[in-house]
Order: C-alpha cells, then sequence, then structure tokens
C-alpha cells in the first residue's frame, strides 16, 4: 500500500467514527437504519476527504477536528444522493448490498435521502469557524445540491436522445457529479482561511477532478467485472444513457438498442463494438486532457504536503479499477 492510500485509510476512518457521531440510530430506528445503509456497506469517503486536504493545502497546521463537521456533511449529500439516484435508476443493486429502496421501499427510501439531506446541514452548522465563513459553506453546499438536482434532471432527460453533444455531457456531469467535489475543496479552502484566489483554484480544480470521476466511472462500468463494480455491468448501456462513451460510439456507426441488450453475449459485442471504435480510449483521452488543465489550476497554490497529495488523488481518479 503506498503512502497515499495508507493517508486515505487513516482520513477515511476519522470520518467514519464522525458519521457514528453525528448520525446514530435513534427512533425510528428503520429510518436511521435506511439512511446509513450506504455508507456503512463501504465507500472511500472521497468527497470528504478533499475537504480536509483542501483546508490542510491553505492552512497546513489546521485542527482536522474544527472542521470535521463540514467533511461528514459533504459525505452525507452524497449519500442522500445515491439512495435518490438508485431510485431514480430502479437499481436493485450498490456496493454489493441491496439499495435502499429494494431492502426498505420506495417511501422509505426517499425519507431516507431526505432525513440525510436534512442532517448534512444541520452537521455543518457544528464546524468550528467564523460565522461569514460558515454561510459561505452554508451557500456553497447549497448551490451545489441545487446543481446536483439540476444535473440528475438532465441525465434523465438525456437518456436515449442521440442529439446530445459533448458540451451537453460534460454540463451534466459537471453538475451532476463534479460540484460536489468542487464544493467540498473550496469549502476547506475557506475553512483554511484561503485567499478567495486559492479557493477559485481549488473549486476548478476540484471540478475537473469530479469530470473526470464520473467519466472514470462510465468506463468502468463498461469493462468492470459485477462483482468488482458491486453493480450490474453495463448498466448504462441497458438504460440508454449517453456517456461520452456513447457519444463517440454514435458519431462513429455504433447504434445500440437498450431493448437488445438482455444477454451477457450481447453485452459483451456491445462493449467490444465501442472499444473498436476507439469509443472507450477517446473517453479517457478527454479525460486526461482535462484532468491535466485542472491539475495546473493548483498551481496559485503554494507547494504543500497536502497539495501533493491531492494532485496524486487526481491522478487516481482516472486510474482507479473501481
Amino acid at each position: 500500500m503506498n503512502n497515499l492510500d495508507d493517508d486515505l485509510l487513516k482520513r477515511k476512518t476519522i470520518i467514519d467514527d464522525a458519521l457514528d457521531e453525528y448520525v446514530p440510530v435513534v427512533f425510528p430506528e428503520e429510518l436511521y437504519r435506511a439512511a446509513r445503509h450506504l455508507f456503512n456497506a463501504g465507500g472511500k469517503r472521497l468527497r470528504p476527504v478533499v475537504l480536509l486536504l483542501g483546508a490542510e493545502a491553505v492552512q497546513p497546521k489546521i485542527a482536522v477536528e474544527t472542521i470535521l463537521p463540514a467533511a461528514v456533511s459533504v459525505e452525507l449529500i452524497h449519500n442522500f444522493t445515491l439512495i435518490h439516484d438508485d431510485i431514480m435508476d430502479e437499481d436493485a443493486t450498490r456496493r454489493s448490498i441491496e439499495t435502499v429502496h429494494t431492502k426498505w421501499g420506495m417511501s422509505e427510501a426517499i425519507l431516507a435521502g431526505d432525513a440525510l439531506y436534512a442532517k448534512a446541514f444541520e452537521v455543518l452548522s457544528y464546524t468550528k469557524t467564523e460565522p461569514e465563513n460558515a454561510t459561505k459553506c452554508l451557500r456553497l453546499l447549497s448551490k451545489a445540491c441545487l446543481h446536483i438536482c439540476e444535473g440528475q434532471w438532465l441525465d434523465i432527460k438525456f437518456e436515449n436522445n442521440k442529439n446530445i453533444s459533448e458540451a451537453d455531457y460534460l454540463e451534466m456531469v459537471q453538475k451532476k457529479t463534479a460540484v460536489l467535489y468542487a464544493a467540498g475543496l473550496a469549502m476547506g479552502g475557506i475553512l483554511g482561511g484561503g485567499t478567495d484566489s486559492e479557493v477559485s483554484a481549488l473549486w476548478e480544480f476540484g471540478i475537473a477532478m469530479g469530470i473526470c470521476f464520473q467519466i472514470r466511472d462510465d468506463v468502468l462500468d463498461l469493462i468492470t467485472a459485477r462483482e468488482v463494480l458491486g453493480k450490474d455491468r453495463a448498466s448504462d448501456l441497458m438504460e440508454g444513457k449517453m456517456t461520452l462513451v456513447m457519444i463517440h460510439g454514435l458519431k462513429h456507426g455504433i447504434r445500440l438498442d437498450p431493448s437488445q441488450l438482455t444477454s451477457e453475449k450481447a453485452i459483451d459485442v456491445a462493449i467490444k463494438d465501442l472499444q473498436d471504435a476507439g469509443s472507450i480510449d477517446y473517453a479517457m483521452e478527454k479525460a486526461t486532457e482535462i484532468l491535466g488543465a485542472g491539475k495546473s489550476r493548483l498551481a496559485k497554490l503554494a507547494d504543500s504536503e497536502a497539495k501533493r497529495k491531492l494532485l496524486k488523488l487526481a491522478d487516481y481518479m482516472i486510474s482507479r479499477a473501481y
């Protein structure tokens, strides 16, 4: 295990302990068991980790415990989106377990997600910082939630729409996925006392990191076995999702009908067609290009161990195997 892995595991443990503290199972117990279901099943805690690193990148000696509630709030928002996303996509499994709506029911899952959403802002209020910084973080996280809804709306409307452009896709994933990384990094910068220029650089870096995370996620959906992925392989293809891979494939004559992808053999053929068209390689090349531009934004920050970890984490985003 390399140094980055060690550091991520250490920070994940800190965040997991904080999740137990801030989201205990209380009455009605089943509501909170449902709310905790996905983060109890695992997860890398990347979004709260980048908030901590963002703060340390502008103030290396910051006391982590003072900003830990803000990091937890970002993770709670992430899990709220997962619960609702699974409902909308009608997914039965995530992280190799039943999704919340599959285990508890649709109405119960909606309430569990809503509870996490409300809890996130309660926990954020416990962050020890100046009132002005607290307001800035509240505004950032609120706007990120709104953008996530906008992105999810676009994602739904883009399904099976063959006229979606690469620019449309990038706008959608920026809103749906990237803004929570960007908000976490910018919140960390604010809580660390960073300048407006430093906070802006962290935001822009987070947008690039989040877009690349989503592109890699789209690719992994095609090339990774169900046992490793924790959910059905090629679910995006079967749902008619317009990913960067699919958009490139359409431009190069690949026509896939989701209703025909009813067997592993049909899925394998569809994925091979996309590989032969260079669509998967193109998506990864685009991710590398976007990430390079995003990493350059951190030039506005002084060199530090936290900054170096952020750059390594960015590289991990497009090389991860699951």
